[in-house]
């Protein structure tokens, strides 16, 4: 077992024992010598998410702190080959990362874990939990989303509007087409990514009656968006998919791209909800690492709570907002929480019932 011989345990250490050869119960190293064989730790639940603004505990929360504190992730392994040290609760099989910001950080950070000598993941669920943009035509600040289409906002060929043609709605449209939103496209190579549907119906059906954590703050942003009445309930949980893009857009304009884009790839399938900018990142990492039998991707879940609204109300600007947003995002503390108890249910479901969901991943049948 590896809790007894450390509390930190780095990379370095282990993958010395592994390459240099072993027989089922010992390691020879290369001066000879006999180490005891250390094997992979079983994870069973992985909980990503892309950033901290200060320490990881004790100040204010990012995306990993309530995690780290309220599911005692006090094991620390250290994890030079990506942005941030890992963090676990070796007795209840919970690992939590954080990849950094954007899709290189976040892809990155997932295969670094996937190859990871360290952990078994081969049982392990993954649940991206994060903040995003949220579109006010759908849902309000605070209220959580389930995703089963990925859209990469990125992925793409452009002409700057003021060189486009005169026909042309917007100068953005896909590879190896002639004009934006052509029917003609070639199948998604990374721009369009789904997720198992059926694992995301059955987080869906488990959390949605949910009552989230509410703040008399959000109300004073709400109130604001009188055109659009989803934007004005108390936060709530719903389906929605996800656009990534690295670009922080903002505004009605990009606003009805990013759901015309994500109606386009999904092929009316998805409905563009939250704006993001690292789960097709991520979520390709662990589709090529599944291809190796390293993790599977059908036990992924992507979980996104609105910290701000995709664009402005009536009234403002699309720059006003903006810039405003760079003081604080209105729903950001809302978020956090959502994502942590919407996220937490269905953790919590998924250990409680391991001797099942070990080797069955849950479906919407199995909700009483």
């Amino acid at each position: 077992m590896i809790k007894p011989l450390m509390k930190v345990l780095t990379l370095s250490a282990l993958s010395a024992a592994i390459l240099t050869g072993c027989n089922n119960s010992t390691n020879t190293a290369l001066n000879g010598s006999v180490t005891p064989e250390v094997k992979p730790i079983p994870v069973k639940f992985v909980v990503v998410t892309m950033f901290e603004i200060g320490e990881d505990t004790g100040d204010t929360a990012g995306e990993f702190q309530l995690w780290k504190e309220r599911q005692h992730l006090d094991t620390k392994f250290e994890f030079a080959n990506s942005y941030h040290d890992l963090y676990m609760n070796e007795e209840t099989g919970v690992l939590g990362m954080v990849t950094g910001i954007g899709t290189s950080h976040s892809a990155g950070a997932a295969m670094a874990l996937g190859m990871d000598p360290r952990f078994d993941l081969s049982h392990a669920y993954w649940l991206i939990a994060g903040i995003a943009g949220i579109d006010p035509e759908d849902a309000s600040i605070g209220s959580a989303a389930w995703a089963e289409y990925l859209v990469d906002g990125d992925l793409a060929h452009e002409i700057d509007p003021r060189e486009m043609p005169e026909d042309w709605e917007t100068g953005y449209f896909a590879r190896y087409t002639k004009k934006p939103y052509d029917p003609n496209k070639p199948a998604p190579t990374g721009e369009m990514l789904q997720l198992n549907p059926e694992l995301t119906n059955w987080a869906f059906d488990l959390t949605k009656d949910m009552v989230l954590p509410d703040f008399e703050s959000l109300d004073e942003t709400r109130k604001l968006y009188v055109n659009h009445p989803n934007a004005q309930r108390k936060p709530f949980v719903l389906k929605g998919d996800q656009l990534a893009a690295m670009t922080f857009w903002h505004g009605e304009i990009m606003n009805e791209w990013a759901n015309k884009w994500t109606d386009y790839w999904t092929e009316g399938k998805g409905e563009f909800v939250t704006s993001a900018m690292e789960d097709t990142g991520t979520f390709m990492s662990l589709s090529f690492l599944d291809n190796i039998g390293k993790v599977d991707k059908d036990r992924v879940m992507v979980l996104r709570t609105g910290s701000n609204y995709t664009m402005p109300p009536p009234g403002v600007t699309a720059a006003e907002n903006l810039l405003a947003e760079n003081e604080g995002y209105a729903g950001l503390e809302a978020s956090l929480e959502s994502a942590y108890v919407v996220g937490t249910k269905v953790m919590d479901t998924i250990l409680t019932n391991w001797d099942v969901y070990k080797d069955k991943i849950p479906t919407s049948a199995d909700i009483k």
